[in-house]
């Protein structure tokens, strides 16, 4: 016998909780839930570099979860949907249940 397939919507909810798995990724999330920004004002508001930001953008493009348009030279982002939101709501909220149990 073959292995099970996984649903697809579940295999891409994997690919999104691997990418939100990345603090940096993570606080990009957060930081574009309350307006555009720059991978330049992304990296200053989280001390880390521009290609660090870059790299987790790309990511987050990829799995369609971050939009951007282009201004001159600068790109700026902003989430293609508000429904992560609660989402990344329910995970802290998890976060903490879970710590209260200890």
């Amino acid at each position: 016998m073959g292995k099970k397939k996984i649903p697809e919507v579940r295999y891409r909810a994997s690919r999104i909780c691997r990418a939100l798995g990345n603090p940096t990724a993570y606080e990009i999330v957060h930081l574009l839930a309350r307006e555009k920004r720059t991978p330049e004002q992304l990296a200053r508001l989280l001390g880390v570099s521009v290609p660090t930001v870059s790299q987790s953008l790309r990511v987050l493009r990829d799995l369609d979860l971050v939009r951007y348009e282009v201004y001159w030279r600068t790109r700026s982002y902003w989430l293609k949907t508000n429904a992560v939101a609660p989402v990344m709501f329910d995970l802290e909220r998890l976060v903490k249940t879970i710590e209260r149990l200890k």
